[in-house]
């Protein structure tokens, strides 16, 4: 057994496609392949499923891939103190909701990068249910989504709450809306409406704040990036977390501002989440702790709209 077939699996796992890997490795996908297949021959087990949408870590292969990780962080470690440099360049996999973007996610980054300037940092847009899944699987190292308060977190997953905010109505400054201390649910309808598609929490949210009624005319969408955008076109509000908005660029640029919800009783909680595991490779504990510490900088419980109303400076 050689440490590269270890890294190998690890790369294959992590970017879901032996094609993908074999790129990042520079390597031909044959030479790839039979490596990766010499490594189950002599462990006896298929560490791999392999379909046409790409290859994904086998039952077996995720029980076992602990020990690799393991493996690897313990070789990083003996180069570290040879003093050798790395053969490859570590990097970290974030699966993120578009939530917090500007606020959160960008800062931590940066910083991270600032300190590990050998390791990079993947950003990966998806669905809940999509980053549950990589993280189960090794393809995401963390992942940032949103729940109500009150939702089950996975049991495979542990779960850390970064900030506490509340829905509120993402408007243009020149919006109706905007005249208004709260925005009721008969006032949303009145206007069109940028929803999230489903699969999005707040889709979820959005269609039990509605109870069955339609608005006048709206949209669907992925993400609140892409829903912050189609707000300041001036193409209607949409229904986002307070941490969604509060310090986004555009909001910032005065293109976009909220109201609060009639409806302030439900709060959206941004979290943290990695497999559970008793080997966490180094660099994706760093990049954890970070975001825990920039958090705690920015409030962590406290509601972003609650600490800066709007019209606040």
């Amino acid at each position: 057994m050689r440490t590269e077939q270890l890294e190998y699996i690890a790369a294959v796992t992590r970017l879901g496609s032996l094609r993908r890997a074999a790129e990042e490795l520079r390597l031909s996908q044959p030479a790839l392949s039979e490596t990766v297949r010499n490594l189950e021959r002599e462990l006896g087990v298929a560490l791999l499923e392999r379909k046409r949408s790409g290859a994904t870590m086998s039952a077996e292969g995720r029980e076992l891939l602990p020990h690799i990780v393991g493996v690897l962080e313990a070789v990083d470690r003996l180069r570290s103190a040879a003093g050798e440099q790395h053969r490859v360049s570590r990097m970290v996999r974030v699966g993120t909701v578009n939530a917090a973007t500007v606020p959160l996610l960008v800062p931590v980054v940066r910083a991270f990068r600032a300190a590990h300037p050998r390791t990079q940092v993947e950003v990966v847009a998806a669905q809940q249910t999509e980053i549950h899944r990589a993280l189960t699987e090794g393809g995401f190292d963390l992942g940032l989504v949103n729940h109500l308060e009150g939702d089950d977190t996975p049991a495979a997953l542990e779960s850390t709450p970064l900030l506490r905010g509340r829905p509120v109505v993402c408007v243009r400054p020149d919006s109706p809306l905007a005249s208004r201390a709260a925005v009721s649910v008969d006032d949303l309808l009145d206007q069109p409406l940028i929803a999230m598609r489903s699969g999005y929490l707040m889709h979820r949210y959005v269609h039990r704040l509605l109870d069955g009624r339609t608005p006048s005319f709206s949209y669907s969408t992925d993400g609140a990036e892409m829903g912050k955008l189609m707000v300041a076109e001036g193409l209607g509000a949409t229904v986002l977390p307070d941490f969604s908005v509060v310090g986004d660029p555009l909001e910032r640029l005065g293109a976009i501002t909220y109201r609060p919800l009639a409806d302030a009783g439900t709060r959206v909680l941004l979290m943290l989440q990695r497999r559970r595991s008793v080997s966490v490779p180094r660099a994706a504990r760093g990049l954890r702790e970070e975001f825990v510490r920039r958090a705690g900088e920015l409030g962590g419980t406290l509601s972003p709209s609650e600490r800066r109303p709007p019209g606040a400076g």
